[in-house]
């Protein structure tokens, strides 16, 4: 395993395409309505990315995924594939996972958008996800060991009755979209130390029901295994002298 220590350059550079992905999340808010399709939102991005922003959508054409963003609508958990015969529906919850690559360094980073007028159990599912991230981050300092990420996340979900993802998880990112380190969002033996210039991403994916999940015929749709909703909150962190710095 080879953990990359990034220079002061690296590190500029990939705090300029956070800064996008981030800008890109939050410009794509308003056309989140009931009737819009997922593959116009994905157009709608693709050229903000491309032609304001003279950056490249990572995700498009990494091991032939054919799209811009991922778009995980309710029970997807992730890589849904935007189509422009899907439309959002009022109670609808969506995640939007926007990689960007500019200048050869990489960010990535994805929230959840509410449709319309959504119950209370999902709007709470979706807010102890971002929660749950964010007291994880707490325990980011170098000499600290990564596996207390998954142990915290765990921790706080298990008091709401939601499991924790498995199959998927978080990974180092700057030079490449995906480098190591992996980050485990659940409760790990993970003995490796963070240290001052790493970057990687945390991103729990949080299901009300079964943590299982299945692939769809696509190859890439990733579904939680008995239907629950699923949410999921992403962001691209750098390893300080004394903590952390979430990049956006």
């Amino acid at each position: 395993m080879y953990i990359r220590i990034n220079s002061y350059k690296d590190i500029n550079n990939i705090i300029l395409v956070s800064k996008i992905v981030h800008k890109v999340l939050n410009y794509i808010y308003k056309f989140i309505k009931p009737g819009i399709s997922t593959g116009e939102i994905d157009y709608i991005c693709y050229n903000k990315i491309v032609n304001y922003y003279k950056a490249y959508p990572a995700s498009l054409g990494y091991m032939n995924y054919p799209k811009s963003i991922c778009t995980s609508i309710n029970d997807i958990v992730c890589h849904g594939i935007p189509r422009y015969d899907e439309f959002l529906k009022d109670g609808d919850i969506i995640n939007i996972d926007i990689s960007i690559c500019k200048n050869n360094y990489y960010s990535d980073a994805s929230k959840m958008y509410l449709v319309g007028n959504v119950k209370r159990k999902y709007i709470n599912l979706c807010k102890v996800t971002k929660r749950s991230l964010l007291k994880s981050l707490k325990h980011i300092k170098p000499g600290n060991k990564l596996n207390l990420i998954g142990n915290s996340i765990q921790n706080y979900i298990d008091k709401f009755g939601y499991s924790v993802v498995r199959e998927y998880c978080g990974h180092g990112i700057g030079k490449k979209l995906h480098e190591d380190p992996f980050i485990l969002h659940y409760k790990n033996n993970y003995n490796i130390s963070f240290k001052e210039g790493m970057i990687f991403t945390v991103e729990p994916m949080i299901n009300i029901g079964s943590y299982k999940t299945k692939i769809m015929k696509d190859g890439w749709t990733v579904k939680t295994i008995d239907k629950s909703f699923s949410a999921q909150y992403e962001y691209t962190v750098l390893v300080t002298n004394n903590g952390y710095k979430i990049l956006k």
